[in-house]
């Protein structure tokens, strides 16, 4: 291949970039900022296996989304739809489910980060920023769309993983002190499997997202003709980014406030405070407003993401169920009002209190994980498409690792264990 086809195949791979790195963007949250940080901040590098293990075994069920659409030139969603309407209603009730939840819990984080750039949030509490975040994104979305978020989320992703590389390579080489009498505690536990479950049900992402991912391949597709290969890297790209990210934020918990003899807080403004300060101590107190700064853009974009993808994919679930033709833009526009709506009702009857919203978005998000799985695995394994062998062997042991965990999880709830 001479210089002039190089460069051709990789300005062709640079303008289908675009779902990858929004599910990227989608995925940095709260499994990112929070739950991977915190397993370094309280158990060091032994949960490395787990974010390993749940990032190889989601893997497949992510990449089928693409895969099926690259293929295909339909979403997942339409997949579902011709395999029967129980599939596509089964979709749909866990869909709105995770919509719901999952917008609540990641603008509750969003106004926890501004509530700490700005002295006690400019008086304002948590449950008020997070109304004034999610109507301003509405706003947004009915205003900018698809284009907005594809350019937005590219450059927030790109300052977050700077600044987070660069505190992570200081600490490397920073002299640090364990607290006396210092001991590692076990993530080995029973009490630590919520904790564990929670981690895993937005690692790398909730696993519908797989099903957005592969309507904003199709919205991509709209206005650039992107190939099979050119879809794949950019899914690869996004995925295995994000990944990466997760042991970065691990070595960032587990390198700076591992064995430091602070408590870590739940995922509240006091824990906000908490990650913020491990920058400072990494690059210094001038960082503190920078850092801030980005991941809220960081967890703002994922709260675009969210609304829009969602709202997207029950728009379009909904109109395959009703026999529609095409899907509306008004129609749209009301998921979004809804989805904004119901989310701010479930943000006030939590009052605004960030870690129990968040853990039990995240273990609800893992426990429908495994049927989200199935769907996928059995839209693209059958006698129309074929994956190959090594795929089909790491999405069968995947299954089983997802329904296990799963139901050990609800044994352990029922038998009051954990």
């Amino acid at each position: 291949m001479d210089s002039t086809d190089s460069q051709s195949k990789w300005k062709s791979r640079l303008r289908a970039m675009g779902p990858g790195i929004l599910m990227a963007s989608a995925a940095v949250g709260g499994s990112h900022i929070v739950s991977s940080t915190q397993a370094g901040a309280i158990y060091g590098w032994q949960l490395a296996i787990i974010i390993l293990l749940i990032n190889l075994f989601k893997y497949p069920f992510f990449r089928f989304g693409t895969q099926y659409t690259l293929t295909t030139g339909k979403s997942l969603i339409e997949g579902y739809s011709e395999k029967g309407k129980g599939y596509l209603v089964l979709f749909f009730v866990m869909n709105i489910f995770s919509a719901l939840v999952n917008t609540a819990a990641v603008s509750i984080l969003a106004a926890a980060i501004l509530y700490n750039i700005f002295p006690n949030g400019f008086g304002l509490s948590i449950s008020q920023l997070t109304t004034i975040i999610i109507v301003v994104t509405w706003a947004m979305l009915l205003i900018g769309g698809y284009r907005f978020i594809d350019g937005l989320s590219k450059w927030v992703m790109t300052a977050l993983t700077l600044a987070t590389s660069l505190a992570v390579i200081i600490a490397l080489f920073q002299h640090r002190e364990y607290a006396p009498n210092f001991v590692a505690p076990s993530p080995w536990q029973l009490s630590a499997l919520p904790f564990i479950v929670s981690l895993m049900g937005w690692m790398p992402a909730p696993i519908e997202i797989s099903a957005i991912n592969s309507m904003w391949s199709v919205e991509k597709q709209k206005s650039v003709k992107v190939s099979y290969n050119d879809g794949l890297f950019d899914f690869n790209v996004g995925y295995i980014g994000t990944a990466i990210l997760a042991f970065i934020f691990l070595a960032l918990g587990a390198l700076i406030q591992f064995g430091s003899g602070e408590k870590v807080q739940g995922a509240s403004a006091a824990y906000i405070q908490q990650f913020i300060g491990m920058y400072a101590k990494a690059l210094g107190n001038w960082s503190r407003l920078l850092i801030a700064f980005i991941a809220f853009l960081c967890i703002f974009g994922t709260v675009i993401t969210v609304i829009d993808g969602y709202s997207r994919a029950n728009n379009e679930t909904l109109r395959l169920l009703l026999g529609e033709k095409e899907a509306k833009q008004k129609n749209l526009n009301i998921w979004m009002t809804l989805t904004s709506a119901i989310a701010l009702v479930i943000v006030f009857f939590f009052s605004g209190n960030v870690a129990i919203m968040l853990r039990f978005a995240m273990i609800a998000s893992f426990l429908t994980t495994p049927f989200f799985a199935y769907l996928n695995y059995i839209l693209v394994n059958n006698k129309e498409h074929r994956i190959a062998k090594w795929l089909n062997v790491l999405s069968i042991v995947g299954l089983i690792y997802l329904f296990g965990f799963a139901l050990f999880f609800l044994y352990a709830m029922i038998t009051g264990a954990v």
